[in-house]
């Protein structure tokens, strides 16, 4: 009876051990990974204006292997040469899964060099490589590395208004912004119903006038601002028109203000492409908003540079002179006590 009993518990702890050998076959291992090739169609890239909606880069590259078939991460790292790709230096673009090439265009190719603060004024050599990932518990693997000759252009640039608001004065004059360098350009000033001119230049040498029917001319007259406020101006220089209308304000009110609850402060705006509002004024000790058109339809409020319509109304703790900025983009203000 023993003899069988321990026949019987051998047999069973060689299957025990067959099986165990099975399973651990069949699990599946990640390992070190090997980086994919990354290859690109030039070598160097010249930017300019003409280029904003030409193709003027495309990279491709084979996924990374890490042992068996799983979904990579891939992210473009761009960085500029020597740098050894330091997180201060590099500029990452997430990449499509299973997308295995990534075109540019001269506006987004031109924004990205941008980032890495190179000149535009020489060429810079940049660096180029995808990062691969499968995991937070396996390390990245990264291809080869490409050297890039490029020169970006400096995008955003501006025209001047001069005219009787502030003295007929280019050097002072308020400007309008176009963010694209695409020679359209938009802002918001205060006219006072007289007139006014567009100069490129904070000089005189060139001036845009009107020459009926919202064209302009270097020859045209005195272009009317129809009457005194805050007005949307719009100019195109491609093909020589401008547009102007009203333009909504804004402004601060509350009891913190110098007009307390029962009349507004208004803002200017900065004409940077960047949504900015901008006031200095005195503040007291109380409570204050931010509202458009003079109107409580829609205004803002919040505490910690954060802002929301409707929000809790602001508070100012200190009185004295202030620097007072509200984005309209973010939905951020600041308060900066000078």
């Amino acid at each position: 009876m023993k003899l069988i009993v321990l026949k019987s518990f051998a047999i069973s702890l060689i299957a025990l051990s067959l099986w165990s050998c099975k399973k651990d076959g069949t699990l599946t291992t990640a390992t070190e990974g090997t980086g994919g090739a990354l290859k690109s169609s030039t070598s160097a890239v010249v930017l300019d204006k003409s280029m904003l909606t030409t193709n003027v880069v495309t990279l491709t590259f084979t996924n990374a292997d890490f042992g068996y078939q799983a979904a990579v991460t891939n992210v473009l790292q761009i960085s500029t040469k020597g740098s050894n790709f330091i997180a201060t230096k590099t500029k990452e673009v997430p990449l499509e899964p299973k997308s295995l090439t990534i075109s540019y265009n001269g506006l987004d190719f031109n924004n990205l060099l941008l980032s890495l603060n190179l000149p535009t004024t020489a060429n810079s050599d940049v660096e180029l490589r995808i990062k691969s990932s499968i995991s937070g518990s396996v390390a990245p693997t990264y291809s080869n590395v490409l050297t890039m000759s490029a020169k970006p252009f400096p995008l955003t640039s501006w025209i001047y208004v001069p005219g009787n608001y502030q003295g007929w004065n280019p050097a002072t004059a308020d400007s309008l912004v176009s963010v694209t360098g695409n020679g359209v350009y938009t802002g918001i000033i205060k006219f006072d119903g007289s007139n006014f001119k567009i100069t490129p230049a904070k000089k005189w040498d060139i001036a845009y006038g009107a020459n009926g029917g919202g064209s302009l001319s270097t020859s045209g007259g005195d272009i009317s601002s129809v009457s005194a406020g805050l007005k949307l101006l719009t100019v195109d220089l491609n093909a020589n028109v401008y547009t102007l209308e009203n333009a909504k304000v804004w402004a601060i009110i509350g009891s913190a203000t110098p007009g307390d609850w029962s009349a507004d402060t208004d803002m200017k705006f900065i004409n940077d492409g960047n949504g900015m509002w901008k006031l200095t004024t005195n503040l007291t000790v109380g409570e204050m908003k931010f509202r458009q058109d003079h109107d409580w339809g829609v205004n803002l409020g919040g505490s910690g540079g954060n802002l929301s319509a409707g929000g809790d109304n602001i508070p100012v703790t200190t009185a004295g002179n202030y620097t007072i900025t509200l984005n309209t983009t973010t939905n951020k203000y600041t308060l900066v006590k000078n």
